[in-house]
């Protein structure tokens, strides 16, 4: 039976955040989102050398876990409040799970997105729901209309993580999988605004408050990581987990931080493509950047969580295919099965076919060939070539190299960053 129905308004002035406040969340939410599954992953635990239980939260029908806390949200307006609709500032997740549920309950939601925004996010909004407004060149352009549409048009503003309502309803996350499994060692959240870790860290620690709360943001966006340990970090750049993208912490958000998580992790790019990679492969599961992060944490740090019973959400799925597409080839090619070979030849006939009989010997795969003749600093008679090839792993592509030299020839493997 689906029980999401409004509250009393008296109940909707609550504004803390509490075991309480996350209950009532679950009651109020009800069977409208989707109780993910918690499996444990023996791949993945055998990888880690701890015991990994992975919460699907990517299984959402937006494919986020923001649907708690935004539908949460939701049911605490009144009936003014619901009739005159909603407004956010949000270019992920948020945006799709306030869209869902408010034209699902009747509100109407309006969400203010930087004109930069790729056009599949606009469109992924526009069909569950939401009137998409695009304006400015940031989020932070955006957040400020949205702000100024409020008042214009006598809207209510839901923010997408710092606000208590939110985190209780984000917070329904750690009480379905403490329900589930009740003896973890420590659960590894990821952190952008910390809405999410804010709700679970009141959670896990009021049922048990030896559980360790581990928070992870990507290196290139250590906000919350900078703030808590009072450090002056840079956060900018091309990351894959744009999901916990966030320049500034939640005010709101950081104060329970610093108060009930036990410590934030850093995780490099090439970290977080792994944990992408083998959330596909192992457990035939799509996970955004964000979404892996609590695995590539525990990956990173084998020393910091071994033998423990670890909690990881899987936080949202919501990734573009052509990115992931990128992700695997790249996965591929840090472990050998993919290469690019860099080899100097004398531009000669038979020269390129002595080279192809070394790759057919060692049974590797050629997928494609680029002659460099002009922009090289080799003489008029040298030439470079580039051999994209495929191998079984490793050690067969290092034979390969091996038997290259020793007949001579100057090879290069060209390495991923």
């Amino acid at each position: 039976m689906n029980k999401s129905q409004p509250l009393p308004a008296s109940d909707a002035a609550q504004s803390e955040l509490s075991i309480e406040t996350v209950r009532a969340a679950a009651d109020r939410i009800g069977d409208a989102i989707v109780h993910t599954p918690l499996l444990k992953s023996q791949t993945l635990s055998s990888i880690a050398g701890a015991e990994i239980w992975l919460k699907f939260e990517n299984l959402q029908f937006t494919a986020a876990y923001k649907e708690r806390g935004a539908l949460n949200a939701l049911l605490h307006l009144t009936e003014e409040q619901r009739s005159k609709g909603v407004i956010a500032a949000s270019a992920g997740n948020h945006s799709q799970g306030l869209s869902y549920h408010g034209t699902r309950l009747g509100v109407p939601v309006t969400i203010v997105m930087p004109r930069t925004t790729p056009t599949v996010k606009v469109m992924q909004t526009e069909s569950v729901g939401g009137n998409v407004v695009l304006e400015g060149e940031t989020f932070d352009d955006a957040y400020a209309h949205a702000l100024k549409l409020e008042q214009e048009m006598g809207l209510t503003f839901i923010h997408p993580f710092d606000d208590p309502i939110v985190a209780s309803g984000q917070g329904t996350v750690a009480l379905e999988m403490l329900e589930q499994e009740s003896d973890f060692d420590c659960l590894v959240v990821p952190i952008g605004g910390g809405g999410l870790i804010s709700g679970m860290a009141t959670v896990a620690k009021a049922l048990n408050p030896d559980i360790e709360i581990i928070g992870v943001q990507a290196a290139l966006f250590p906000s919350m990581y900078a703030h808590v340990k009072g450090k002056q970090m840079d956060c900018g750049g091309d990351t894959l987990a744009e999901g916990i993208a966030v320049k500034a912490p939640g005010k709101f958000t950081s104060g329970v931080i610093a108060e009930l998580v036990d410590d934030i992790l850093l995780v490099e790019e090439n970290a977080l493509e792994n944990a992408v990679s083998l959330l596909l492969q192992i457990e035939k599961t799509v996970v955004e950047g964000a979404g892996a992060a609590g695995l590539a944490a525990v990956l990173a740090n084998p020393d910091r969580f071994a033998g423990k019973k670890i909690g990881l959400v899987l936080c949202g799925g919501n990734i573009d295919t052509r990115l992931l597409a990128n992700v695997l080839l790249r996965d591929l090619a840090r472990s050998g099965r993919l290469a690019r070979l860099r080899i100097q030849l004398q531009d000669r006939p038979g020269a390129l076919f002595k080279v192809m009989r070394e790759f057919d010997e060692h049974n590797v795969n050629i997928i494609e060939i680029y002659h460099q003749r002009i922009f090289t600093g080799l003489p008029a008679k040298g030439l470079i070539t580039d051999i994209e090839c495929e191998a079984r792993d490793r050690d067969q592509l290092d034979s390969l190299i091996a038997a290259l030299q020793a007949r001579g020839y100057a090879v290069s493997l060209v390495e991923l960053n």
